[in-house]
Order: C-alpha cells, then structure tokens, then sequence
C-alpha cells in the first residue's frame, strides 16, 4: 500500500516528548516509553507517518472516454431539456468537468480529475490541521463564476472558504459557530442565479438554507429554516442538477437503505416532494456526487463500498438512476470524499496494543473495517496506565495520555505545552475521550474516580489543559467499561457506551450540552461480560459512525459497526491472537 512519494506529514515541527530513545508512528500519532515522574520533558521531532495516500489507490478514472452522450430533449412524459445545463461545481484544473475532491487516510486533500487516472496534491492554505468536511461551490468569484470556491469545515466549527487554483487554494474567509451542524454541503445552485447555496442541517433534524452573497463581505445570507425531520436519513447527496432545470437536487438515504430523491426548486420551500427511488443502498459507506460525468447535462452519483470498491450511477434526468457501473477497487484509502453525504467522522482512527512483555504496537483503520498492519514502538510501557482518546487538537487523530504513578497527566501529543497537564488525576480509574460533549466543537474528556463519580473536563483545543471539572452524575461504578469516541447514533455527536456488571451493554447519546452531557441510558444489548476488552477506535469502515472493537477470551478480536440507530450490527471477525497484549486501547 506504500507509493514512492514519501507521504505529507501534517504536523508541527517538533513537539514535547517524555525524555526517552523509542518511537513509535502510527496513523499521525507518536508514541514514547514513558517518563518517569521526574524526568524533564525533551524536545524530538515527529517520526513521518505512513498511512497510505491517494497514489497508492489502483488507478480508475472516473469518467471514461467515449462516454459522452447528446443531452436530451423534451420527452413526452414531460422531462426537462438541458439547454442550460449548471455550472460544474469543482472544475478544479479548468477543463469544464467537475474533478474529485477527497481527503486520504494521512489528512492530505488531492484532485482527481474527470477522465484522469492520476491524482494530485492539493494544498488548502496553509494550516497543518484535518479538515473535517469539504465541498465546493460555483459562482461564489464574481470574476470568473465558473471557478469554484472551495470550503473546508474543522471540528471546532469554523467554516473557511478558499479561492481555486489548480494545485492549491488560498483561504479567503472563515466564519465560526457551524458546529451546531452535524453536516453542512452545497447541492447547487437553490435560487435561481446561477451561483451555489449551502444546505446545514442540525442534530434534531431541522435543515437549514443558507443562499449564496457572491462579492459581499459575507458569503452567505441569515440561515433560513427550511423542513424538519431529515435526521432520518444518514446520506444527503446534492447533485447539482438531476432533471434538467438547472436547479439543485439532493438524493437522500436512511439507514435501511432506501433512497430518495428531492427535485429542487427556487421557492421558498426549495425541494418539492420526496419520490423514493430504490432499496438496497445500505452497501454504500460514502455516497457523492462530481456533477455530470457523461456530458449529457443531468448529475451523477458515485457509491463506495465498505470493501472500497466504487461504483457510478448515471442519471436519467428524471430523478432515478441508471444501473450501476463499476470502476475500480482500492479507494478505501479515501477516508472522505468532498461533498459526500456521511456525517463525517473526526478525531480517532487508531488501535493501540502493549503486548506482556511491554512492548507498544500501533494500528490505523483502513476504512474498510480491518486494520493496517501493526507498527512496532519501544519497551518499557509495562504498567503504564494509559488512554487513547479522540482529538484534542486540530490534527484529527488520537491522542495518548499517560497517568504517572504520582498522579501526573501528560499528553505525548501536546505540540504546544511541554506535555504535562497537572497533577492529581491518580484519583480516577477511566478516562475517556469521546470528542466534543459541551457543543463547542473542541475534544474534551470524561474522568471517574472510585467512588462512582464522573466528571467532565472541557478541552481547550490543543490539547495542552482542560477546564475545571464539572461533575456530572454518581453511581457510574456499576459499570466495568466506558467506552467512546465519536458519534454511534447517527445525530453527529459524540457518544459513549457503557457496560453493566451482568454484562448489558448501554448507550449514552450526546446531548451538545456540557451540564448535562448525556441523555438516559439506552439498553441496546446483553451479554457483553464474554468480552475481556473494549476499544472505541472510532469509525473503521468509512461511513462516519463510531465502531466498536471487542477482544474474546480465545483472543479473538470482534468488530461491532455502527448501525446509525444507536445499536450495533452483527459482529464480524478481525483476527484472533490478540491475546498478546495486556492493554488495548
């Protein structure tokens, strides 16, 4: 799965480890033999991490030559001419076509362009931080409308536009307070002037319309609310425009796999009735759209696989599709596609094992729920009282704290500290990190002590303190596990399960709300006391939902996913042998 080019490493220069000589590199993240109490802090440089790019994908382009067909008239069942077909909204290298946007498993966007099997680097100004989303939008330069304006949303919820060139993209403007989304997108353009709009949608489902400003200092007007009840779909895929109007459509999926599809309109209400249009779309962990890739005027749509196999739908310019193409395999090493419909999941990717000889070993997901190959660390980690906990900074992957044996916090992947967060957390017997639980969009962290009482510290952002604790409830001694990092139920918050003594396993849903974090407990499953070892490593099969890894005690290790209902579908085998390692995290 390696390429030739060395992989672009995301992170800042130099950061605080404790003063020892082993390394170790897993998906982004470093890890150390750990200090002493009293050992000083001393500067190393970051080891490059190897997770595969987009150049290592099998080439397949995603538009083939000879496939171009006449746009079609008006037919006698009344479907529309394309006369003036929509403007392509990610012409990236300026040819007419809209080209594929994608983030890969290292955190680097790349441009693939339509009828190319060669990807490309593309730099998206200047931060070292992983974009949580992407997408794009036409019209937004009101001196070129047809170069796109490409947008990036980060997970403590600035939204930034940038101005399109071929290789990279230079930021323009950044507004903050869209972490109260779970997934914002453009279909296209909503209001008749050629220019794209932004659909938002929140965690109770309400959807929002936010019309295009193009030239004015903001880019968007005051949202406007525009229907209720689309929490019930895990996909929303705007298509440009699928019935040849030249207005935006969407195509929306639920989590049992039935498509729908909303033709848009310039009223006040921008989608007319939903028309379901097939089942069976469950397969799919990422659907999206690159426009019209058969040059007959209408939006397509492509769907991945779990497995990373890709496949194209053509549209038929009256709202369905036509039967599947495939086009390659291999393109699990996108971790998300720009404009995909998946509430995208941020902040953890990885598996962390010290076997019983205290040797530390890494593993990153692949996306296709199996895990990579493992990387090998140094000694000394016998006894070591750690957490693997979703991002507390801007680069997206794991954090790994350590409590020392005189109750000292510290943080290997604090880049802005000396590492050492404070002292007295000897108290607590879990930590959890599940990602943002107070709304704020930033990571912050669960702790509980002997007695039973769990507290909450709200992250800072960069992962080099906490706020003061806020206590949060008794009574969680009766649980054996806590386990979380990332969104189980499908709203886009981050979630926790909990497992009782006589082994029922529960779910905590997310509330967005630091004072009361969580909702009532849910039972979503018995017997869970087979399993000897529980580990969140976030989502494992590309679809944006937090996974579930548990270790049998034959050493089998299980995979739960994510159902996007709050439940977990059936297991489905990793390996077995993991009975090597004393700690899993």
């Amino acid at each position: 799965m390696e390429s030739g080019r060395a992989a672009v490493v995301r992170r800042s220069a130099a950061r605080r480890v404790a003063a020892c000589t082993a390394l170790v590199v897993s998906a982004g993240m470093l890890l150390a033999v750990p200090a002493q109490a009293d050992d000083a802090p001393a500067s190393r440089k970051p080891a490059q991490h190897t997770a595969p790019t987009v150049e290592s994908m099998p080439k397949s382009p995603i538009m083939r030559s000879g496939d171009a067909a006449k746009a079609p008239s008006v037919s006698a069942a009344g479907v529309a001419e394309t006369a003036a077909p929509a403007v392509p909204r990610s012409d990236i290298d300026r040819d007419g076509f809209s080209d594929l946007l994608q983030r890969s498993l290292d955190g680097q966007y790349w441009v693939t362009p339509t009828g190319s099997e060669e990807p490309y680097p593309y730099l998206l100004g200047e931060s070292d931080e992983t974009f949580k989303d992407a997408f794009t939008i036409a019209g937004m330069d009101t001196a070129d409308p047809t170069r796109p304006t490409v947008f990036t949303l980060s997970a403590d919820g600035r939204l930034s536009s940038y101005v399109s060139h071929e290789t990279y993209a230079d930021l323009q403007w950044s507004g903050t307070g869209w972490q109260q989304f779970n997934k914002v997108f453009s279909p296209g353009d909503l209001s008749g002037d050629g220019v794209g709009d932004v659909l938002a949608r929140n965690p109770a489902g309400e959807l929002f319309l936010y019309r295009a400003q193009p030239g004015a200092a903001e880019p968007f007007g005051t949202k406007i609310r525009v229907g209720s009840g689309w929490g019930q779909f895990d996909q929303l895929v705007g298509v440009n425009d699928a019935n040849g109007d030249a207005i935006a459509d969407v195509f929306a999926r639920n989590p049992a796999g039935e498509l729908f599809f909303y033709a848009g309109t310039t009223a006040e209400q921008p989608f007319k009735p939903r028309v379901k249009i097939g089942t069976g779309w469950g397969i799919y962990n990422q659907l999206f759209s690159v426009d019209d890739l058969n040059g007959d005027g209408f939006g397509d749509v492509l769907a991945r696989t779990v497995s990373g196999t890709l496949y194209r739908y053509y549209s038929t310019g009256t709202g369905t599709l036509q039967p599947r193409t495939q086009l390659g395999t291999g393109w699990n090493d996108v971790s998300q596609f720009s404009g995909a419909g998946n509430n995208p999941h941020w902040g953890r990717n990885e598996l962390l094992g010290v076997n019983t000889s205290g040797v530390m070993y890494a593993y990153y997901g692949m996306n296709n729920g199996l895990l990579s190959p493992r990387q090998e660390g140094g000694p000394g980690w016998t006894g070591a009282k750690l957490a693997v906990t979703s991002s507390f900074n801007g680069d997206g992957y794991g954090d790994l704290l350590e409590v020392f044996e005189d109750g000292t916090l510290f943080n290997y992947d604090d880049y802005v500290g000396d590492g050492e967060i404070g002292s007295g957390w000897g108290i607590y017997n879990t930590l959890v990190g599940p990602g943002d639980l107070s709304g704020d969009g930033r990571g912050d962290l669960l702790a509980r002590d002997s007695a039973g009482v769990l507290y909450l510290y709200r992250g800072n952002g960069n992962g080099s303190a906490f706020a003061a604790r806020q206590k949060i409830g008794t009574g969680w001694g009766q649980f054996t596990v806590l386990a979380g990092a990332g969104d189980i139920d499908g709203d886009g918050r981050a979630d926790i399960v909990a497992r009782a003594k006589d082994g029922s396993l529960y779910l905590y849903a997310g509330t967005g709300t630091a004072t009361a974090p969580f909702k009532a407990k849910r039972l979503i499953g018995t017997g869970w006391n087979q399993f000897n070892k529980f580990v969140a490593p976030g989502d494992l099969t590309g679809d944006g939902r937090a996974d579930l890894l548990v270790r049998a005690s034959d050493g089998v290790l299980y995979r739960y996913d994510a159902d996007g209902k709050g439940g977990f579908k059936p297991r489905a085998k990793v390996g077995s042998g993991w009975n090597t390692y004393r700690i899993l995290h």
